[in-house]
């Protein structure tokens, strides 16, 4: 029997019977098929599973990338899977902070230029924007790294950028998508321990991953087959 998750304080994410259809030619794949979850306020979550699980498809879900076919989807308190576009991609600014495997960082941008990205959407003044952007780098430990661009940095460094970008925004939720998939295992570790820190700081974080190096450094572990919940279990965490 699947462990209950923590009583923390507030549900972040709730979701209830959450299906994800998709038509290919005349068969139909049901890449999510009635997903319940709950993930409360600083759990560490990994959601993890093969390939054709439905980890990516619950992830661009919960990012408010993609919407469900059936089922409710929780966000905060509020209902997301049925807003407009528009308030959609406001929430997605607000609540969520993306981290990828592959930086997605702008090449000929410095590290606080990066950062400053996400606050664009907001209409914040750029006196503002540099203050958090600034404040984001020195939490991750680049400070003195502001004026450099992504080819002057080494990959942990690169992806603690993509981590201070997600972070500026003060959002609801860290959600990482395979997040050292393209860093060595010393820098995986290095990473791994700035997620770590984040958690201790009170940060939700939801990394998806195919690692299981990955997932011992989490609280819980979600894994997902054929498109369903096969287990949801607390575990002891590496440290």
């Amino acid at each position: 029997m699947a462990a209950q998750p923590r009583e923390v304080a507030g549900t972040v994410i709730q979701l209830r019977g959450l299906r994800r259809d998709y038509r290919m030619g005349e068969q139909v794949v049901h890449a999510l098929d009635g997903v319940d979850l709950d993930i409360h306020r600083n759990e560490y979550v990994a959601v993890v599973g093969a390939s054709g699980s439905g980890k990516s498809t619950l992830m661009n879900i919960i990012g408010c990338l993609d919407r469900p076919t059936a089922g409710t989807y929780t966000l905060n308190g509020r209902e997301v899977a049925r807003m407009p576009d528009n308030e959609l991609a406001a929430v997605r600014n607000r609540e969520i902070g993306f981290i990828f495997q592959s930086f997605n960082l702008l090449p000929r941008a410095s590290a606080l230029q990066n950062v400053m990205q996400p606050l664009v959407y907001r209409r914040l003044p750029l006196a503002r924007r540099r203050a958090l952007a600034s404040e984001a780098l020195q939490r991750v430990g680049l400070g003195s790294r502001m004026d450099h661009l992504p080819n002057q940095l080494s990959g942990g460094q690169r992806q603690r950028v993509a981590v201070a970008r997600a972070l500026v925004g003060h959002p609801a939720i860290l959600l990482a998508d395979e997040p050292t998939g393209n860093l060595d295992s010393a820098t995986t570790r290095e990473v791994m321990a700035l997620f770590d820190q984040l958690h201790g700081e009170g940060q939700t974080i939801i990394i998806v991953t195919h690692e299981p190096e990955i997932a011992a450094h989490c609280q819980r572990e979600v894994r997902l087959k054929d498109g369903r919940i096969e287990s949801d279990r607390l575990q002891e965490r590496r440290r």
